[in-house]
């Protein structure tokens, strides 16, 4: 049963916690933990408490407009659904609620190619905009007909997955042996075996799974194959160097996401927020920089977008909120961060996103 909104959790780390006593033990690790030792998944959010504001006063922010652009569309928010796997395991619905909630007010819902909806449904219940996100598999059939189908269903763009030529050492799902069992599958390939995770005894079936399917031969010139494919913008993810962030450029990205895939690939990789400011430096205004990893508070996407951000996105926030209350759950998060994001723009005397730069900020002590 759906819990009423007025019951929510008041922020995204109350919702962990209750969406935690709800889901199944191997599920709640799958999407709470990372890889090896969790360096970088703590550090993803204990980066942001490094930043810190320096507020402006006496400005009427009466009226603080959220909004942004991007590919020539507006969206009522910079705050946009990063994709996530898996959804059904949360909620009945899954990615038909998260399209749900995240539409309520016009959202950018990314939807995964391992999603347990097939995406001419996910598209038929998404009243904002929608992404497909791209795992190229060895069979590379199964991706084109997959970014054909996006198209035909109105996808906006495809934003490709590049920080998983391997899967990550997620040491939790192996030892819980993490598959989706008899009642879900990856919909988008029903029919095929790539439908199914294999089962394993000492390794989880996801990690079997990306061995024997996902295609580590991948490099730049999957760029422009994708755009004549699908003749979409191309969003390339998981970009972690400034030189990677030019390459994308000259690769023809029409834009990046900086994401270390939320401390899921390699431990020890450097916190999103702190990278953002040299891949911002690296692009120079070319095209836009998204970032995700680690948003838990509006605080948080303020200081990414003073940072050069565009826009952000969220994945385990809105689970949790799934797992709460479906496509309710899914609003009220997004409904939080937005709260929250105005409430901090209007504190730090911005009414307008452009407003938001390195000056809002303190200086950042520099790295050594």
């Amino acid at each position: 049963m759906s819990t009423e909104p007025s019951t929510f959790p008041r922020n995204l780390v109350e919702c962990q916690a209750a969406a935690r006593e709800r889901l199944p033990h191997p599920v709640y690790e799958y999407y709470a933990r990372g890889a090896e030792d969790e360096v970088t998944l703590e550090g993803n959010t204990r980066a942001f408490g490094d930043v810190h504001f320096r507020p402006r006063v006496l400005v009427d922010v009466s009226e603080v407009d959220l909004s942004c652009t991007l590919f020539g569309e507006r969206l009522p928010s910079p705050v946009l659904l990063a994709p996530t796997a898996f959804q059904r395991l949360c909620h009945p619905e899954g990615e038909v609620a998260t399209a749900r909630g995240a539409g309520r007010r016009g959202h950018l819902m990314v939807a995964s190619t391992m999603a347990t909806t097939r995406i001419e449904e996910i598209a038929a219940h998404a009243a904002g905009p929608l992404w497909l996100q791209l795992y190229v598999f060895r069979t590379r059939s199964l991706t084109e007909d997959l970014v054909r189908r996006a198209v035909e269903v109105g996808c906006r763009a495809i934003c490709l997955t590049v920080d998983v030529p391997v899967a990550g050492n997620r040491e939790h799902d192996a030892r819980n042996h993490f598959t989706l069992g008899d009642e879900v599958e990856i919909a988008n390939f029903a029919g095929y075996v790539q439908s199914r995770l294999p089962e394993q005894d000492r390794d989880s079936g996801l990690a079997a799974f990306i061995r024997e399917e996902f295609d580590p031969s991948l490099t730049w010139e999957s760029v422009a194959w994708l755009r004549r494919l699908g003749n979409l913008p191309v969003v390339v993810k998981g970009i972690q160097h400034p030189a990677d962030a030019e390459q994308a450029v000259e690769a023809g990205a029409d834009a990046i996401v900086v994401s270390n895939h939320g401390g899921r690939q390699l431990d020890g990789a450097e916190p999103t927020i702190r990278l953002l400011p040299d891949v911002v430096a690296a692009v120079k205004g070319r095209i836009p920089v998204l970032m995700d990893g680690g948003i838990r508070r509006g605080t948080d996407v303020a200081k990414a977008l003073c940072l050069g951000a565009r826009a952000v996105l969220v994945g385990r926030p809105y689970l949790w909120g799934l797992t709460l209350g479906g496509s309710a759950g899914v609003s009220h998060v997004l409904d939080t961060l937005d709260a929250e994001l105005q409430r901090a723009m209007a504190l730090l005397g911005a009414v307008r996103l452009t407003e938001l730069g390195p000056d809002c900020l303190a200086p950042i002590p520099r790295r050594h």
